[in-house]
């Protein structure tokens, strides 16, 4: 491979096993991932790989965000070797297509804030996230009433139709009701067990991978140990409501809660190269890239971590 780039995955801090772990790992590109210590870190080091320029550097992945299936590929590479060091270590992921035109520059960009990374992993330590949406059921409506209000059929078109419409609207501001309910029960639960939150846009359009109009899309860093009671509690926030849906997604690490430091050089640029400027844009159901270091998309499809 010629005129290679360092595409950093994340910063971690040493463990037990970590450089066994990285060795066994391939990443973007199908790379070797490595470790690269950090001077200035208290036992913290870059996880990077080495990958072609001419598929990241600034102008390549410009054009590469048009791929969706090129895109996606990366991002499911990257968020395997997130996935794969956050069970040794804790791990602060940065953002997909995170890349610097070699390890010095890599390392010299994130040795300076070396003190605001440590403090940062300090609170992720032990930590996960939990993704929660809600979804309203827009076609479906409530057991509790039919979509067509009855005798309806005895009546004039016009006055059906008004019927129909006044019906719907009570469908759906019930199902909104309903939601504000879920949300209330949820927010309820995270003050009990969540550490942190983060609210993201919710999904609409074209990125609405899942039926139903979505109005919550947040994620929520849990305690390790208290993640399977957030799990069963939030699980059960849509109990007894009508036309409403919540969608718990987790653990995962805590791509929502990084705040990675702005890094310059990247790329030869001011700024870490993102993988993409919007952070919706692959159009799956999570986002690829934000400020918020959001995990990245098409890493729920398939399996779960």
């Amino acid at each position: 491979m010629s005129d290679p780039v360092s595409y950093v995955y994340a910063v971690v801090r040493e463990a037990d096993g970590l450089e066994e772990a990285v060795a066994g790992l391939s990443g973007a590109a199908g790379a070797p991932v490595r470790l690269l210590p950090l001077t200035g870190g208290d036992g913290l080091s870059l996880v990077v790989s080495s990958v072609p320029s001419e598929d990241f550097r600034e102008d390549a992945l410009k054009r590469h965000l048009e791929d969706l299936r090129w895109l996606e590929a990366v991002a499911r590479a990257h968020h395997g070797v997130i996935e794969a060091l956050s069970a040794l270590t804790d791990v602060l992921p940065l953002r997909l297509a995170t890349v610097y035109l070699d390890d010095e520059r890599a390392a010299n960009a994130l040795d300076a804030q070396s003190e605001v990374l440590a403090r940062r992993l300090s609170h992720l330590a032990a930590h996960v996230e939990w993704g929660v949406k809600i979804y309203v059921e827009r076609s479906a409506a409530p057991a509790s009433q039919p979509a067509e209000p009855a005798g309806s059929e005895d009546l004039s078109p016009g006055r059906a139709y008004l019927r129909t419409r006044r019906a719907q609207r009570t469908v759906r501001d019930t199902a909104h009701r309903s939601a504000r309910t879920a949300a209330e029960r949820i927010g309820e639960t995270a003050r009990r067990y969540a550490a942190d939150r983060a609210r993201h846009r919710v999904q609409q359009g074209e990125l609405a991978s899942a039926p139903g109009e979505n109005v919550l899309n947040d994620a929520y860093l849990v305690p390790r140990d208290r993640a399977e009671e957030f799990r069963d509690e939030v699980s059960r926030a849509a109990d007894g409501l009508d036309g409403v849906r919540v969608e718990l997604t987790g653990p995962w690490a805590p791509y929502s809660f990084a705040t990675p430091p702005d890094t310059p050089d990247a790329a030869g640029t001011d700024e870490p190269v993102d993988g993409a400027a919007d952070p919706d844009s692959t159009g799956s159901g999570d986002p690829v890239v934000s400020t918020r270091s959001d995990r990245p998309a098409g890493a729920e499809r398939g399996t779960e971590p």
